[in-house]
């Protein structure tokens, strides 16, 4: 079935003579029923001469008739409409046989189809770029899309229950719609393999491979979870020291970590550095013992300032 209306905006985004630009709810919703949209050419009538003519005789027989009525109620002017428009349908024509009515029943009825399952659910569309921490804001939510896509424009379409992305045409992910404001919705899958790797460490698995590290290990560990002023922050740097030992041997990391307990160097660029410049096997400064206490008479000492509050 093709339609042709006229450009209105809400249906025409862009009016073009030869390639319109629908509006993408408006153009979803007809593909939904099966209904092609082709515009008529803007200032061309006779693109949707059947429309104009059904205009022209509806002002005549309907509007015209009920011109001088007076009405109390918008039930009433559809209750008039209606018994008028069915005489309208059930005119004769003047120059051929039957009416609307039958042509309606011998041409139209039979090739109607019929109507889907559920009803045309209304989605709205935005265009917005995806951030780099590959979330996109839609409706005051943040929803994931696949790593990938980090730095590109895509598509999103909203309802009431879900929440589509579409890049270049493609659904690349689809959510159940959330109303949570300033949270985030996500897919494991979307994430980079190594960001689905670290995630599954857990505190308690931190201290426990640390255990296995060495002592070392263990209580800077420890040290590290107490010192971060929010326990988050404690769990990226221990999953920066594991991330380490791809690079370097656990034996080096607990010598690096012995190192930084006594100095008290409880961050992960501490270590880091501490590798990179082969630091971990270099003698501990011998910590210097405080000079004996001067002896002079004119020195009273402590004892002298207890007797004195006796």
């Amino acid at each position: 079935m093709l339609v042709v209306p006229d450009n209105l905006k809400a249906g025409v985004t862009k009016a073009c003579r030869y390639e319109p630009d629908l509006n993408p709810t408006y153009s979803e919703m007809a593909a939904y029923y099966g209904v092609a949209v082709l515009p008529a050419r803007p200032r061309k009538p006779r693109d949707k001469a059947k429309a104009e003519n059904v205009v022209q005789v509806v002002q005549r027989w309907i509007v015209a008739a009920l011109r001088k009525r007076t009405f109390f109620s918008l039930g009433e002017v559809n209750q008039a409409i209606r018994e008028l428009l069915v005489r309208l349908n059930h005119k004769p024509f003047r120059k051929r046989e039957g009416t609307r009515a039958s042509l309606y029943a011998a041409l139209d009825q039979p090739a109607l189809r019929p109507l889907p399952a559920e009803r045309y659910e209304i989605g709205q569309w935005r265009k917005l770029k995806v951030e780099l921490d590959y979330h996109v804001p839609a409706a005051g939510h943040f929803y994931r899309v696949p790593y990938q896509l980090a730095g590109q424009h895509v598509d999103i379409r909203l309802t009431a229950a879900t929440v589509e992305i579409f890049h270049r045409g493609l659904r690349v992910a689809s959510h159940a719609r959330s109303f949570v404001a300033d949270h985030t919705t996500t897919i494991a899958e979307h994430r980079p393999k190594a960001h689905q790797q670290y995630l599954e460490w857990t505190p308690s698995r931190l201290l426990s491979w640390a255990d296995s590290a060495g002592p070392n290990t263990a209580e800077l560990f420890r040290q590290i979870l107490a010192a971060k002023p929010h326990p988050e922050m404690g769990y990226r740097c221990c999953l920066g020291l594991v991330r380490l030992t791809g690079k370097y041997t656990r034996e080096r990391l607990e010598a690096a970590a012995g190192r930084a307990l006594h100095f008290r160097a409880y961050s992960l660029h501490s270590i880091q550095s501490i590798l990179d410049h082969h630091l971990e096997n270099q003698p501990l400064p011998i910590p210097e013992t405080p000079p004996p206490a001067m002896l002079h008479d004119n020195i009273r000492g402590a004892a002298y300032f207890d007797s004195t509050l006796q």
